[in-house]
C-alpha cells in the first residue's frame, strides 16, 4: 500500500522536492489567492528572474499543484484547489502506519 501512495504523489514529491519551487509555493501561499499573483509579483517575492519563475510555474501547474487563471492578456498563478497536493495526506497516513507497527514491535 506504501509503494502505491509513494508511486501516486512522485511528480508532486518531485515537484515540491526543489527548493526554487518551494520559494515560489510559499509565495502563492502567502499572496492573494484571488485573483492569485503574475509572474511579476511572484519574481520580486522570491528575487528570481522572470524566465527562472516562468520554468518553475510550468512544472508546478504540469504537476497540478498550481493553476493559472487568465483575465484578458493577464495570467494569475494560485495554488489549484483540487491540488494533487491532497495526495500527500494518504502517504503521510500510511507512513504513519508504518511507524506505529514499528513502534508496536519494537515494545514487545
Amino acid at each position: 500500500m506504501i509503494a502505491i501512495e509513494f508511486k501516486n504523489n512522485q511528480k508532486v514529491l518531485n515537484a515540491i522536492g526543489d527548493e526554487t519551487r518551494q520559494a515560489i509555493l510559499i509565495a502563492l501561499i502567502q499572496g492573494p489567492q484571488n485573483p492569485g499573483m503574475r509572474v511579476g509579483e511572484i519574481r520580486v517575492k522570491t528575487h528570481l528572474s522572470r524566465p527562472t519563475v516562468s520554468h518553475h510555474l510550468k512544472i508546478l501547474k504540469e504537476s497540478q499543484i498550481i493553476s493559472v487563471r487568465k483575465k484578458g492578456t493577464l495570467n494569475y498563478y494560485s495554488l489549484d484547489s483540487g491540488s494533487k497536493l491532497k495526495l500527500l495526506k494518504n502517504l503521510v497516513n500510511e507512513i504513519e502506519k508504518v511507524f506505529s507497527q514499528c513502534e508496536e514491535q519494537a515494545s514487545e
